[in-house]
């Protein structure tokens, strides 16, 4: 019997850096999930759909910049744009503090969709570039940990540091954690694209399609993003960080078992799966409005959200050459922008017209939309493949 041959290694150094780079990244971006609205509703003196505002208002800026972004990092490499990402991000964070008016907060917020552009885009094709070809949807779960360590342990360390000295420390803590992942880009390489130079292009259009499902997703767990602080205080629960911290766990639990599932399922029909469950997981809050309601939900959202970045990823690298890895990461994430920014914004309106529990009854009728039209563009995959 012939000896199976090794899938080729992973964790490589640059690998592991970028991840530890994504994580301090990502913790600093946690500190301010927790902290923006409370901050909007608070010291600033907005409302709801103020704190909606100004948490999706980096979304308007990203948008426009991801494509631009996808198209440098194609250019001229990856590793420029993540540090002026990080740095860009920490100046914000270092801002905030001065700010007192909704303006000056969403003028900011503004200024980091510019930096989460730089940072996201050329992060995620740099990882396309440094993960082999078979095993690129494992290298986007493990990947993907810093992102949801950062949502799981960056709320409960800005709860910590507004509890016992004050929001200017916390957008401070926010800030230092960013210049650390500027820092830490050092170690990681920067691989240039193969195959000359793509096809020149800032919108990869082969990717809108996939896009378009993972905006739906995007666009509804935003939106309980924004609002999981207030809907924790509204079902009685006094730890309000408690919902993203169980939130961020069970993603990473999730991801660390299940790394090697999108590798081995459909990247489409996995889409569909993750997009029902956070439908289901937001239906759950709207009918059981309790503490253990909150929680059950969180954790049906998270399983769903566990494989809808690995699947839509992987089904949009998939109609990208090496040289064209920056325009499929722009424009697929400038999708993300639009559901980061249309969710807490739409949402946020609803909850002023209604209530909450309204918003995130929309939130869920935007899943199931989504997941019905990923199944169909799967169905039509599955067509085109059959002889």
């Amino acid at each position: 019997m012939a000896d199976e041959v090794a899938p080729p290694p992973l964790l490589t150094r640059g690998f592991v850096a970028l991840g530890v780079a994504d994580l301090a990244y990502f913790i600093s971006v946690g500190v301010a999930i927790h902290t923006l609205p409370l901050y909007a509703t608070g010291p600033v003196g907005s409302d709801e759909a103020g704190a909606g505002l100004a948490f999706g208002a980096f979304g308007v800026t990203a948008l426009v910049c991801r494509p631009i972004a996808g198209r440098l990092s194609d250019v001229h490499g990856r590793k420029p744009l993540l540090v002026f990402g990080a740095l860009l991000a920490a100046a914000g964070m270092l801002m905030l503090p001065y700010v007192d008016t909704l303006v000056g907060v969403v003028a900011i917020r503004l200024l980091q969709g510019v930096a989460e552009a730089s940072f996201f885009v050329a992060g995620f094709a740099l990882l396309a570039d440094l993960a082999p070809p078979e095993r690129l949807g494992e290298a986007l779960s493990y990947n993907s940990l810093g992102l949801y360590l950062g949502i799981a342990f960056g709320p409960p360390l800005g709860e910590v540091v507004v509890e016992q000295w004050g929001y200017t420390e916390a957008w401070w803590v926010a800030g230092v954690l960013a210049v650390a992942a500027a820092v830490i880009i050092r170690w990681v390489p920067d691989v240039p694209g193969e195959g000359g130079d793509g096809h020149g292009k800032l919108i990869h259009r082969p990717g809108i399609p996939a896009s378009l499902g993972f905006f739906a997703s995007l666009a509804a767990i935003s939106g309980f993003l924004a609002f999981a602080s207030l809907w924790s205080e509204d079902v009685g629960l006094d730890n309000t960080s408690l919902a993203l911290v169980v939130y961020g766990v069970v993603i990473v639990a999730c991801r660390i078992v299940f790394a090697k599932v999108p590798d081995r399922v459909p990247s489409l029909p996995l889409a569909t799966g993750s997009l029902v469950a956070i439908a289901a997981g937001l239906g759950v809050l709207v009918g059981w409005q309790t503490e253990a309601g909150l929680l059950t939900g969180v954790v049906v959202m998270a399983v769903g959200v566990t494989f809808s970045t690995p699947a839509f990823f992987s089904a949009i690298f998939a109609t990208a050459s090496p040289a064209e890895r920056g325009a499929a990461a722009g424009t697929a994430s400038a999708f993300i922008d639009l559901g980061l920014g249309f969710g807490p914004i739409v949402l946020g309106l609803v909850a002023r017209q209604q209530d909450l529990s309204w918003a995130f009854g929309v939130g869920c009728a935007i899943a199931l939309v989504g997941a019905a039209w990923t199944a169909l563009l799967a169905t039509r995959r599955r067509s085109v493949l059959s002889p």
